[in-house]
């Protein structure tokens, strides 16, 4: 298998980093859907990160959709997405919160980084900064709720725990001056001891 993208992207690191839970071994192409946007169109035509390519050639798109495969494809003790209805819907809750902050620090980025600030329409900017904050604060919230030392879903890392750690990371590194780690103890705290995880480690954002 090969995952294409690079790991400054946060959708690609939870991808890599439940591989590596996973234990199923795969290929990394460190591909940039801007710098190396030719040569990865040859690969997959709409230039999406992350890609995976499976074993029989099949190319998978959407993180959320490469993580559906891979939990499927990986021994049933080393899933990190629970079977019980109820913890699913948990996970799936946790996860889209998580995901909704790094779509909209995305969205933070490209307005600052590609938008001319001429053409800045700062009410969505503002939108967006507030929907940022509102799913951080929810995380927040849940994460401060939380008892008992394990992880967000018992006592070993899963899915959710995996992406709100890296939607945070992600977020203090690109967007560092507007998400300010005091007024999220809890996130912060739990994505610092996230990232002490072998599968963190060696899985840098870069």
């Amino acid at each position: 298998m090969q995952l294409i993208g690079m790991m400054d992207s946060p959708y690609v690191r939870r991808v890599a980093i439940a591989l590596a839970m996973y234990g199923i071994p795969c290929e990394h192409r460190a591909l940039s859907v801007f710098r190396h946007f030719d040569e990865f169109a040859k690969t997959n035509p709409v230039v999406k990160a992350p890609t995976l390519i499976t074993d029989d050639g099949t190319m998978l798109v959407d993180s959320s959709l490469i993580l559906d495969y891979l939990d499927h494809k990986a021994a049933p003790q080393r899933r990190l997405m629970p079977e019980d209805l109820a913890l699913r819907a948990k996970a799936l809750h946790l996860i889209g919160f998580a995901l909704a902050a790094c779509e909209k620090t995305m969205q933070h980025v490209y307005e600052d980084m590609l938008r001319p600030k001429e053409k800045r329409h700062e009410p969505w900017v503002a939108r967006v900064r507030t929907q940022l904050h509102g799913a951080y604060g929810q995380l927040e919230a849940e994460l401060a709720a939380h008892q008992g030392n394990g992880w967000l879903l018992g006592d070993w890392v899963m899915l959710p725990d995996i992406t709100i750690a890296v939607a945070w990371r992600f977020t203090q590194f690109v967007l560092l001056d507007e998400v300010d780690p005091a007024r999220y103890p809890a996130l912060a705290a739990f994505s610092a001891r996230a990232e002490a995880l072998p599968a963190f480690v060696e899985t840098p954002l870069e």
